[in-house]
C-alpha cells in the first residue's frame, strides 16, 4: 500500500460519524399541547364560530335551507318587546335574585360551618347535598314540598305564618319558587368556596381584633369580609354567568308554554327559537347576543374590582 493511499485511508476513518439531527426540545412541548388544542378547536371554538356565521343566516333546523340575511337577524331581536327584551328582563331577575340569595345563604353558612362544634364534619357533608343531587330529582322533591295541596312547606307555613296557602305555582309567585328552589340548589357553590377561604384565615387577626375590643359584628366586617373579598368576587361572577345561562331547572319546572312564558328566560327563548320554532339562524344570533353580554359583564366586573383595589 502506497503512502498517499494511507494518508487517504486515514483521513476517512479520523471523520467523526454522522448523526441524525436532534428534534429542538421546545417542538416536543407543541407536539405533546396538538391533541388538547385540536381538541379545544374542535369542541369550543368551531362551534362558537360556526354559531356566529350562522347567525347571519335564515336557516331551518332540520331542512337543508340557508339563505344569508346579514344583520336582519340581530335588528329583529332590538325591537322585539315582548320577546327578546322581556327575555332579558326576566332572565337579569332571576340571576340577580339567586345570586343574592346564594351569596347570603352560603356566607352565613360557611360561617357557621368554620366554628368548631359537636358533628361539625357530618354537617359540612350535609350542606353538600342539594349541589350533588340531579336536577330531575330536585325539580320532583320541590314539586312536591310546595304543592297546593299535600305540599310540606304549606303545612309549615299554615301551621306557623300565614293563614292562607300560598300557591307557589301561579303566574304571580313562579318566579319567586324558581329563585328559592335555585336558591337551595346552589348555594354550596358559595360555600365550598368561601370556607375553603375562611379556614386559611390568620387567627392572630381575629385575636388582635378581640384585644381592640371588636365584637362579632365587627370582627366579621373588618376581619372576614376583607378576607373573603377575592373568593367572594370569583364566586359572584361565576354565580352569575351560570344562573344567567342556566336552563334545565326553569325548563323543567315550568316548560315553554303556560307557566314558563313568566319566567321565560334567554336560554329558554333560544331553545324555542330554535327547535320550536325552528329557526336556527335566530338561535344562534340570540346566543351571540349572550355572549356579548357576559363577556361585557366580565370586562365591567373585571375593570370595576381593579379600581376597587386601587383605592
Amino acid at each position: 500500500m502506497s503512502m498517499t493511499t494511507t494518508a487517504a485511508y486515514g483521513e476517512r476513518k479520523a471523520l467523526p460519524a454522522l448523526r441524525p439531527r436532534r428534534i429542538p426540545e421546545h417542538w416536543w412541548g407543541y407536539v405533546l399541547l396538538a391533541p388538547a388544542v385540536a381538541l379545544v378547536v374542535g369542541i369550543i371554538l368551531y362551534p362558537v364560530a360556526y354559531s356566529f356565521w350562522i347567525s347571519f343566516h335564515a336557516k331551518h333546523a332540520y331542512m337543508p335551507i340557508q339563505n344569508w340575511v346579514g344583520l336582519d337577524n340581530y335588528i329583529f331581536f332590538l325591537t322585539d318587546y315582548d320577546g327578546f327584551w322581556r327575555s332579558l328582563w326576566l332572565g337579569t331577575i332571576y340571576a340577580f335574585g339567586t345570586v343574592t340569595l346564594q351569596i347570603v345563604v352560603g356566607v352565613a353558612a360557611a360561617l357557621v360551618l368554620n366554628e368548631t362544634f359537636i358533628g361539625r364534619g357530618f354537617v359540612r357533608g350535609l350542606t353538600l347535598f342539594p349541589y350533588m343531587l340531579p336536577t330531575i330529582v330536585v325539580v320532583i322533591l320541590m314539586r312536591w314540598l310546595f304543592n297546593d295541596s299535600i305540599g310540606v312547606v304549606k303545612y309549615l307555613l299554615e301551621s306557623t305564618i300565614v293563614t292562607r296557602a300560598i300557591v307557589w305555582f301561579a303566574p304571580e309567585t313562579i318566579m319567586v319558587t324558581m329563585i328559592l328552589v335555585s336558591t337551595w340548589t346552589f348555594f354550596p357553590f358559595v360555600v365550598i368556596g368561601t370556607l375553603a377561604r375562611m379556614q386559611t384565615i390568620d387567627p392572630e387577626l381575629y385575636a388582635a381584633a378581640k384585644v381592640d375590643g371588636a365584637g362579632i359584628l365587627r370582627r366579621l366586617w373588618h376581619v372576614t369580609l376583607p378576607q373573603i373579598r377575592s373568593v367572594l368576587f370569583v364566586v359572584v361572577l361565576l354565580r352569575f354567568m351560570f344562573m344567567f345561562t342556566k336552563f334545565d331547572v326553569i325548563w323543567l319546572f315550568a316548560g315553554a308554554g303556560g307557566l314558563g312564558s313568566y319566567v321565560r328566560t334567554l336560554p329558554i327563548y333560544t331553545f324555542v327559537k330554535s327547535f320550536g320554532e325552528l329557526q336556527v339562524g335566530m338561535g344562534a344570533a340570540l346566543s351571540t347576543i349572550m355572549f356579548m353580554m357576559l363577556a361585557a359583564f366580565v370586562a365591567l366586573y373585571f375593570r370595576l374590582f381593579k379600581r376597587d383595589e386601587n383605592l
